[in-house]
């Protein structure tokens, strides 16, 4: 039987450990460097280990959950350096495609097979295992670790070579950094002119203007909780990553470009390790204004 291992019990990772424990049954080992959490996946059936490298010298089949490229290419590199073939590594992290590519070359030509799987459903959606994986690598590698992937979501879906996973969730954030734009502008625009943000809610969330970003972002905004289900400097990352594809691509993405400004202001302040739905705080500041219930 295959072993499994995962590298990285975070925000993310952590929940989307424990629910494969409990849905596969399998023993898997698990490596954080915040002991906290390593005795949360004890408490939940996993095996944890003092040193990471037990991992890359026991697992078969590894999965990655780590916030920065930098992070996952030593990772990886850890992996390769046990010159052992047949190796599986599932990278779920928000990766720049160039590094998933060259990481993928390097693995291919060391026996090691590389999916970039990266996930979108924030840290409910790895709680409840209802997120939606987007995975780019080899088809029949995709193939062998679908059923693991379901563990962790409500879909994993096969984008193309390696890379179009990492691609694939650039566009997602894009779309979810915009939305987050367009909710706290109008929100804000309205607390300006007099309404209640929260009678506001209540009164277009099941309207043309409803959305998933909408009814999770807004009531955390309302009651002025940005404690991070989603970090701004994670959501930064991709958006740093997506201009970067866009100037080689010699395209523009002038709204993602803006929210990355916010963003960028936001890390100025320190707030980086907010939710993403801070940068409300941006729009706030220019209109003068605070999105929060009307006494």
């Amino acid at each position: 039987m295959k072993k499994i291992g995962f590298i990285g019990l975070g925000i993310m990772g952590l929940p989307m450990s424990i629910n494969m424990i409990k849905k596969s049954g399998k023993s898997i080992m698990g490596f954080d460097i915040v002991d906290e959490k390593k005795k949360i996946f004890r408490d939940n059936g996993g095996i944890p280990v003092e040193k990471v490298e037990e991992i890359y010298n026991c697992c078969d089949i590894i999965f990655i959950s780590l916030p920065t490229n930098e992070l996952v290419k030593s990772n990886i590199q850890g992996i390769i350096d046990t010159e052992r073939n047949g190796i599986i590594v599932v990278d779920l992290s928000s990766t720049a495609p160039n590094v998933i590519k060259e990481m993928y070359e390097k693995t291919k030509n060391h026996g090691v097979r590389l999916l970039d799987s990266p996930v979108s459903g924030g840290e409910k959606g790895a709680i409840d295992g209802t997120l939606v994986l987007m995975c780019g690598g080899d088809n029949e590698i995709f193939e062998q670790v679908k059923t693991l992937l379901l563990y962790m979501g409500s879909s994993a879906t096969y984008m193309g070579p390696a890379g179009c996973g990492s691609v694939a969730k650039l566009a997602n954030n894009m779309i979810v950094g915009c939305n987050i734009g367009a909710v706290a502008e109008s929100f804000a625009f309205a607390v300006k002119a007099g309404i209640d943000p929260e009678v506001l809610f209540n009164a277009i969330k099941n309207g043309f203007a409803g959305s998933a970003v909408l009814d999770s972002k807004i009531p955390k905004i309302i009651s002025r909780n940005f404690d991070a289900s989603a970090r701004i400097a994670i959501h930064q990352k991709d958006l740093k990553n997506a201009v970067k594809l866009a100037e080689q691509l010699e395209v523009e993405i002038p709204l993602s470009k803006i929210i990355l400004n916010y963003m960028n202001e936001m890390e100025s302040y320190g707030k980086v390790n907010e939710d993403h739905c801070a940068i409300a705080k941006i729009y706030e500041k220019n209109m003068g204004v605070e999105i929060k219930k009307i006494q």
